[in-house]
């Protein structure tokens, strides 16, 4: 073989190392691109599904806050408003214990014991009041009897009750002036009650009253 086949030899052998090196530096070049755009994408995902994820978070957060102080005004509305109407039912209460001053209120009793002796239904009562209207009570207690046999006797067509009521008896179970006046009837050992009490008055009305006084005080709420 002479040394020209030789060298031509020796360049196709080069040429062909020459092509086979680009092409696998070509696909290298693309491989590493194609992977380099997955890796970028990928990445751009990831920081998308983190900014979502902390935007998602940020906005629960700020809805929890948002309705805890919500739910912290609304409580403190009502504490408000609670402390008004039992302010409310204070002074009610005070006018109602100046009744007891007042000169009907001997009357006032007279008619609560007539009243709790038609509601309670029994013949032996027992009469709690207060012990500065245990007096008062005493004295009152023949003519609010006879006005309860009276009103029996009438809607009855006749029957005459005779009821055995006592004041006091205990006087350790003297209302306190916490109920304002007026008078507890118990029958039965204590198993029947009606509760003629000022407080107890005072607290029916304030019930029955309480939608128009809320209207009253609290406007923004109609």
């Amino acid at each position: 073989m002479s040394g020209d086949q030789i060298r031509q030899m020796v360049n196709f052998i080069l040429q062909e190392a020459h092509e086979k090196a680009n092409e696998i530096r070509v696909k290298t070049e693309h491989d590493f691109n194609l992977e380099k755009q997955t890796l970028v994408h990928e990445a751009k995902l990831n920081v998308q599904d983190e900014f979502t994820k902390k935007m998602k978070d940020q906005e629960i957060q700020e809805r929890i806050t948002r309705s805890a102080e919500i739910g912290a005004s609304k409580v403190k509305k009502m504490e408000i408003r609670d402390k008004l109407l039992q302010t409310l039912i204070a002074e009610a209460g005070s006018k109602c214990a100046n009744v007891t001053k007042g000169g009907d209120y001997a009357d006032l009793l007279k008619n609560l014991i007539v009243q709790g002796l038609i509601k309670i239904e029994e013949n032996k009562v027992e009469i709690f009041c207060r012990g500065d209207d245990v007096k008062t009570v005493e004295k009152i207690l023949p003519k609010a009897i006879q006005e309860y046999v009276e009103i029996i006797k009438k809607e009855t067509d006749g029957i005459v009750l005779k009821p055995d009521v006592s004041v006091n008896s205990n006087r350790s179970a003297d209302l306190s002036d916490a109920t304002y006046g007026g008078v507890i009837l118990t029958a039965l050992n204590g198993k029947i009650v009606c509760d003629n009490t000022m407080k107890s008055r005072l607290m029916l009305v304030y019930e029955e009253l309480l939608p128009s006084i809320r209207a009253i005080l609290f406007p923004e709420d109609e």
